[in-house]
């Protein structure tokens, strides 16, 4: 994905946070003035800028415009983004150009480097995630992503959405076992060249796979979890040296890499590659009750743990419908919404909601029974390093491996 400017040298986080964005919003929703929020939005159009690579995700994005129109009278317009960089920037050129009423976004999809960047930017209206009725059935114990976001502190500017959690499959007659660590790997790839790739960086999975085998092979983790610094080469050095060994053993020898993970599963069902990566843990799931992956596909993570975060929904600091937005965000953090998300049939992306704080009837909408496909031995899941890394790690990338 493309990237938002580094950080300038010697920036600490949050110092260019300024005192608005910082200031609590005097229109976050509270449980007593709920109505009012729900009259104020009716009628309101809310723009809604989101990824749209995915005719899952484009789906279930019509079904909860239907949903919000018949419920609350608003109409949900989706802003189909490439990249959810293109939503940053337009904020941002729209702050500069003084245009702080009467924004182009109501709602942006967003997480890692582009909220670090709006957030530290002013580009985002809150603290009100935590207002919102739906929040009290948001798991932030068992999922604490759900308040921290590429390690920055999530503060009410953004409202949790869903899981991710990175995640390997591949099918069973050419896996005989699964390499559930890198060394693992690395042996896998010895014993069948040219089998694994992963996408080639600054794809959002390439990058997230660097990060996975620097977490696991460096000796201090520590330093990932804050702002990338002048040290960053000599850290970085473990993840070169892990690589140089990986390379050569990949599809077309690591001199060219698949461009994305969609490429990546049709070459796995095509037994091109026989290992192939993911940050949905259902994606095998959803392709085999798709029937485009057969029943023998498994997936698993590395024992150790593997990188997860949450993805969340943001309201950009000049949205117009800022009613509007809140209500259409409640909704999909309710139960309903969530459910259906997580229905392989629908999208399979993970609740964030802590299905023990459900109500009997809404926890019975959330199936129980594990499908095809889905994780063997669920691994820990480690937070993502911070966001600055990323711009970091694939600028180096690129030099030493982009041809």
């Amino acid at each position: 994905m493309t990237r938002p400017p580094p950080q300038p040298a010697g920036l600490r986080r949050r110092t260019m946070l300024s005192a608005a964005a910082l200031a609590p919003w005097a229109g976050a929703a509270h449980a007593a003035d709920w109505p009012a929020v729900e009259r104020a939005a009716r009628g309101q159009t809310v723009y809604f800028n989101a990824w749209a690579g995915s005719d899952r995700v484009n789906a279930y994005l019509q079904w909860a415009a239907a949903e919000v129109a018949q419920r609350f009278g608003i109409r949900l317009e989706h802003v189909k983004l490439g990249d959810t960089a293109e939503l940053v920037k337009r904020v941002r050129a729209e702050k500069q150009a003084g245009r702080d009423r009467d924004g182009s976004a109501d709602m942006v999809w967003i997480n890692g480097e582009n909220f670090l960047a709006m957030k530290r930017e002013g580009l985002l209206l809150g603290p009100f995630a935590e207002s919102l009725p739906a929040f009290r059935y948001v798991d932030v114990v068992g999922k604490p992503t759900t308040r921290i976001d590429f390690s920055e502190p999530v503060e009410g500017y953004e409202a949790a959405w869903g899981m991710a959690q990175f995640t390997f499959y591949g099918d069973a007659r050419r896996v005989a076992r699964a390499p559930t660590g890198f060394d693992e790997l690395l042996a896998f790839a010895k014993a069948q060249p040219g089998r694994f790739s992963y996408p080639k960086p600054p794809n959002f999975h390439g990058t997230t796979f660097l990060k996975q085998v620097l977490v696991e092979r460096v000796p201090d983790r520590a330093p990932f979890y804050r702002p990338a610094g002048a040290d960053a080469p000599a850290l970085l050095a473990p993840l070169w040296s892990a690589l140089e060994a990986l390379h050569p053993l990949l599809w077309r020898q690591g001199r060219a890499f698949p461009a994305n993970t969609a490429a990546m599963r049709q070459m796995l069902a095509d037994g091109e590659l026989h290992v192939s990566l993911t940050f949905n843990p259902n994606e095998a799931a959803n392709e085999i009750a798709a029937k485009r992956l057969p029943e023998s596909v498994i997936s698993w993570q590395h024992r150790g743990g593997t990188i997860g975060n949450t993805h969340f929904l943001a309201i950009p600091y000049n949205a117009r419908a800022r009613e509007g937005a809140q209500v259409v965000i409640d909704f999909l953090q309710s139960p309903l919404a969530q459910a259906r998300k997580a229905d392989i049939r629908h999208w399979g992306d993970p609740t964030v909601l802590a299905l023990d704080k459900l109500p009997p009837a809404e926890r019975a909408l959330f199936g129980a029974a594990p499908a095809p496909g889905s994780v063997l031995q669920p691994a820990p899941v480690l937070p993502e390093p911070h966001g600055s890394w990323v711009e970091v790690i694939e600028r180096e990338w690129s030099r030493r491996h982009g041809q």
